[in-house]
């Protein structure tokens, strides 16, 4: 019994230092764990902000470019039918979201949902004004078709709401 005593004496503290050091190697370890990983993370925010920012500004422009006080008057050009028109206005809104897809990675599921409502509610808004006209009708004869719908809306065209949208969002990332 007495030899029992004597290897516990021994062991005892032995035990406790190595439980003593584990749980301090241990929390050390996580400590630096989290450390690393937060570091990844900032280095990774510093990155992508960027990215993030230049997305917003693109949707932006692409909100712009769209709008139908703007479009029309760009793409109009001398000589034009109506329907020549109409097919340029659907090609140029479409064109340009083909070339800002990839600006969906950087923004919320939202403010893409509000992009995409905005293209195809322009699309569907120059083919009923296009559907009032005369296909072989003066071009300027849908442009102001366009504008005047445009104009008698009352609620804001859906760009106008994206956009809105949009920059709200992108102020709460700076």
């Amino acid at each position: 019994m007495e030899a029992f005593l004597e290897i516990l004496k021994i062991v005892l503290p032995a035990a406790m230092v190595f439980v003593a050091a584990y749980i301090i190697l241990k929390s050390m370890l996580e400590s630096d764990q989290k450390k690393r990983e937060h570091e990844l993370k900032k280095n990774n925010h510093s990155a992508v902000l960027p990215l993030k920012i230049q997305a917003y500004e693109r949707l932006v422009i692409y909100l712009e470019r769209i709008n139908p006080n703007t479009m029309v008057v760009r793409v109009n050009k001398n000589g034009m039918n109506a329907h020549q028109l109409q097919v340029e206005l659907v090609k140029t809104i479409k064109s340009e979201y083909e070339h800002n897809l990839s600006q969906q990675i950087y923004v919320s599921y939202g403010s893409w949902e509000l992009v995409k409502t905005a293209k195809e509610e322009l699309i569907k808004l120059i083919n009923i004004s296009s559907s009032k006209v005369h296909p072989d009708a003066n071009s300027s004869e849908l442009a102001m078709m366009i504008l005047n719908i445009a104009a008698g809306l009352e609620k804001k065209l859906p760009n106008d709401v994206a956009l809105e949208f949009i920059k709200r969002e992108a102020s709460t990332i700076l």
